[in-house]
């Protein structure tokens, strides 16, 4: 699979139940899952077998110009050694107004990134950084 948007994703953008600017925004090192677009929340991702094996503080420096959400980088520290193929998954962990985690049923997911300079990715115990790219993270 390809980089790609959750479709539940684009329609919560549409919808105001996606806030890329005011909820809180992450990323998670995950294995051993194989994308369906259909799929809305992170529990969809774990229910198909997918190992969450670190996730990211919030995103910082949002940016959304032009329909193209950018982020500061960001550093998964020293995760543990795990086995190989991590790929990116970008999702909303609070509610819409922002605050605190809300459960990984609640939590909407917005895209899957598996294919990039480093990834997939096998932690090792060392942090492991990921630099966006130039580009952007997704664009609508």
């Amino acid at each position: 699979m390809a980089n790609a948007l959750f479709s539940p994703g684009r329609e919560g953008f549409l919808l105001g139940e996606i806030d890329y600017d005011t909820a809180v925004i992450k990323v998670a090192l995950v294995r051993s899952y194989t994308f369906s677009a259909s799929h809305k929340f992170v529990s969809d991702v774990t229910g198909a077998s997918g190992v969450l094996h670190a996730t990211s503080a919030a995103l910082a420096s949002k940016t959304g110009t032009s329909g193209t959400a950018d982020a500061a980088d960001i550093t998964f520290t020293a995760p543990a050694a795990n086995a190989s193929g991590h790929s990116l998954l970008y999702f909303q962990s609070s509610a819409v107004t922002g605050g605190a985690d809300v459960a990984a049923s609640a939590q909407r997911l917005i895209a899957w990134v598996d294919t990039g300079t480093g990834l997939p990715v096998t932690p090792n115990g060392a942090d492991i950084n990921v630099v966006f790219n130039a580009s952007g993270l997704f664009t609508l």
